[in-house]
């Protein structure tokens, strides 16, 4: 038992499995996974396979095969020594478990089956429904449970993850991301070996920045991008969450994921149920991009809000003009994007605050009023330019936040999240604060901003909702004394009821989750949310690292990667705008720059590269993913590409990470392409002063994948203008 899936059997094949006087089995399937489960009536329910997809006569062998089953769901209190995904202290103060199957339920629809597995403990009332989702059209199961207390009692949750996976150990890898503020969604490759891995956070806003809730573990061996068994997990979770992997004394690692639950237990009262976050689950046996592959079309079709909508590619006033924000300079700005090609113009921060004015970032947050004085004619006088230059308007928000120099703190003090009888911590700027989103009062609050904010200018396209905050003060005004453990879990049961009222009343707003940068990157956010802030870091060589490891979860079209100036503002490297612009074109492309500092001949090729763009665009926000060469392997090149679904068309990107005299970088074969099919191959965004030998040429997708293109490490240009970067970026078209 290497995995662990979900698969739809006949209703016929069920009856007979059903009649198995010894046990009960359910087959639940994915079109290419399955994943099998014993759930006997009054027995334990266990997971037997997760895998690839089985056959009825495959799954009658099971029981055959020698391998192990175990608790689909481990409790505390009759194995003690062994990790748990659900400890709880009784209405009594037993803090022992022993669950038993009561009840197996199965739903459909078009997209998915789902089975629920029932469970109560033999003597206390106290029940948990383990769900499995399995999809009919994605390779992608969703696991999560529901833990119910009909006790005399309050019940005490002190640990409740969402699932549990045994992974048969030999040389099993791990893939994770770990980073930092401007330095997010870093790649960690490492073979499990005894011991406890823990994955956290505890941020209590954002959970992100130093490391994520998703991992990929690689059954083979080291990981391969396109080749090898790959089983996928994310935990679908916008707070504090714990991964847990424990390589016991057994043949197997067992894999937890929740809801972090340090400082957070749980009192469940009589009659309440509790419901976990949902860990999705996938399996291929195309390596890394494979199980990437299956994350990137459920999420498009299933969690990404408007995920089957293109992008629009737009400018950002941060880094042009950062608080320095005036009428004058943000038309100035509208002019210059829609003369490039653009579609949108985004404001950011420093717009607002009467009383206090939000000239840096230690006051106003909270005063969500018009500066007048920076723009007379107000939001309806920048849309008013938008609609003049044929594009359309957004704008920046940090809804959750206060500073303790704003008129809102003045007038609610007791809003903040704060240690009773204790002085605030305050954060950015020295005056930051965070709300407390548990409070139905704060709710209100903060849906008005954004209600508002449409009401009165209701041809707003898109916001950018920020989060420069976690959560460093334990306490609440609004919970009870005896429930401040809630904290963490009830800022983010407000922070959803939030976000689900902005959608049922506005479906189409593009949302853009920023949070000091990456730091709301999860799929616990994006089915409020359009894409996210990859990073605050626009530096494009540190782009691609970042964005590589962000890919293995997310698409593209969920990526805001911007064009931004040179020198960079986060490192201070100088980066030709060719680079910058193919790694920015890699994902949902922007700009973060001021074009009033950009020569003639810089705009003409980004209005160029915005213009090839549109052309790309499907098939980078739609396209399968396949990534060939990896900037972590440190080999000199870093290499992607995008196939559309019908195989008709591809993007090829290919970034030199590093120079030196006399070096070799090695050929990258394409993949995802039809063997049978012959492309044409055009390179966009070319600066060479004569074009690439295969320019227009027609070649075979078997012999792109087998042999492929021989790139040259350096631009043809005139001498003044060379460098030691190169790039490139491939359009391949079908020729009919």
């Amino acid at each position: 038992m290497n995995i662990f899936k979900l698969t739809t059997v006949s209703t016929a094949f069920l009856l007979l499995l059903c009649s198995n006087v010894n046990a009960q089995f359910y087959n639940l399937s994915t079109p290419g996974t399955s994943l099998v489960i014993e759930a006997p009536q009054n027995g334990e329910a266990k997971l037997i396979y997760y895998g690839t997809k089985l056959s009825e006569n495959e799954l009658n062998e099971i029981k055959s095969s020698g391998f192990n089953s175990f608790s689909a769901y481990p409790v505390y209190g009759m194995n003690c020594q062994s990790e748990t995904a659900l400890a709880v202290k009784h209405y009594d103060g037993n803090m022992s478990l022993q669950m038993e199957v009561i009840n197996v339920e199965k739903t459909s629809n078009e997209d998915y089956v789902q089975t629920t597995l029932t469970l109560k403990d033999k003597i206390y009332p106290l029940y948990v429904n383990i769900n499995y989702k399995a999809y009919n059209k994605v390779d992608m199961i969703e696991t999560w449970s529901e833990i119910t207390n009909k006790e005399k009692g309050t019940v005490t949750l002190n640990q409740f993850s969402s699932g549990y996976m045994p992974i048969r150990r030999g040389n099993v890898w791990l893939s994770s991301l770990y980073g930092s503020w401007a330095n997010e969604g870093r790649l960690c490759q490492e073979e499990l070996t005894p011991g406890m891995k823990i994955i956290k956070n505890k941020d209590g806003v954002r959970n992100s920045h130093t490391a994520h809730a998703e991992v990929m573990f690689s059954l083979d061996g080291k990981p391969q991008e396109n080749n090898g068994r790959t089983i996928g997990a994310a935990l679908c979770y916008g707070g504090n969450y714990k991964l847990r992997i424990d390589t016991d004394d057994s043949e197997y690692h067992h894999f937890f994921a929740g809801i972090n639950e340090e400082n957070s237990a749980y009192n469940l009262k009589k009659n309440e149920t509790f419901i976990t976050p949902v860990l999705a689950l996938t399996y291929s046996e195309e390596g890394l991009s494979g199980a990437s592959r299956n994350f990137h079309k459920w999420g498009r079709e299933y969690k990404l809000a408007n995920g089957n909508k293109e992008r629009k590619i737009l400018l950002n006033s941060w880094e042009g003009v950062y608080f320095d924000i005036n009428q004058q300079g943000m038309e100035q700005m509208i002019n210059d994007i829609s003369s490039m090609g653009g579609e949108l113009f985004v404001m950011d921060d420093g717009w607002f605050g009467n009383k206090y004015k939000r000239n840096t970032d230690n006051s106003s947050l909270g005063d969500w009023t018009v500066d007048k004085k920076k723009l007379p004619e107000g939001i309806e006088g920048l849309i008013k330019a938008s609609k003049k230059n044929n594009i359309d308007f957004g704008i920046w928000i940090e809804p959750e936040m206060t500073n303790t120099k704003s008129e809102l703190y003045e007038k609610h003090p007791e809003w903040i999240i704060k240690s009773p009888k204790r002085e605030a911590t305050t954060g950015r700027g020295g005056t930051q604060l965070v709300l407390d989103m548990g409070n139905p009062e704060v709710q209100d609050f903060v849906y008005d901003i954004v209600d508002k904010l449409m009401t009165e200018n209701p041809e707003i396209d898109y916001i950018k909702w920020d989060a420069n905050m976690g959560i460093i003060n334990h306490g609440s005004n609004y919970l009870t004394n005896d429930n401040q453990s809630h904290l963490y879990i009830e800022y983010h049961r407000g922070f959803e009821k939030v976000c689900q009222r902005i959608r049922n009343k506005y479906p189409e707003l593009t949302i853009q989750a920023c949070a000091s940068g990456g730091g709301r990157a999860n799929y616990g956010y994006l089915p409020y949310f359009d894409e996210f802030w990859v990073s605050d870091n626009t530096d494009a060589l540190q782009r691609i690292y970042m964005q590589w490891g962000t890919s293995y979860f997310f698409p593209a079209i969920a990526m805001a990667s911007h064009i931004s100036a040179a020198p960079n503002h986060q490192t201070f490297r100088t980066i030709p705008l060719k680079y910058r612009i193919d790694v920015a074109m890699s994902g949902r492309l922007g700009m973060e720059i001021q074009p009033k500092n950009m020569t003639q001949e810089e705009k003409d090729l980004c209005c160029k590269a915005i213009n090839e763009y549109k052309t790309i665009r499907p098939v980078v926000q739609f396209g399968d993913i396949y990534r060939l060469k990896s900037p972590y392997d440190k080999e000199g090149v870093a290499s992607l590409m995008y196939v559309s679904p019908d195989k008709d068309k591809a993007v090829f990107y290919w970034w030199k990470t590093e120079t030196f005299v006399n070096q070799h970088l090695p050929v990258i074969t394409m993949r995802g392409l039809n063997p049978e099919k012959k492309y044409t191959v055009k390179e966009l965004n070319r600066i060479d002063n004569e074009p690439l030998v295969f320019e227009g040429k027609t070649f075979t997708g078997k012999f792109l994948m087998s042999k492929g293109l021989e790139i040259p490490y350096t631009h043809k240009v005139d001498y003044h203008k060379l460098n030691d970067y190169a790039s490139r970026v491939l359009y391949l078209e079908e020729v009919k």
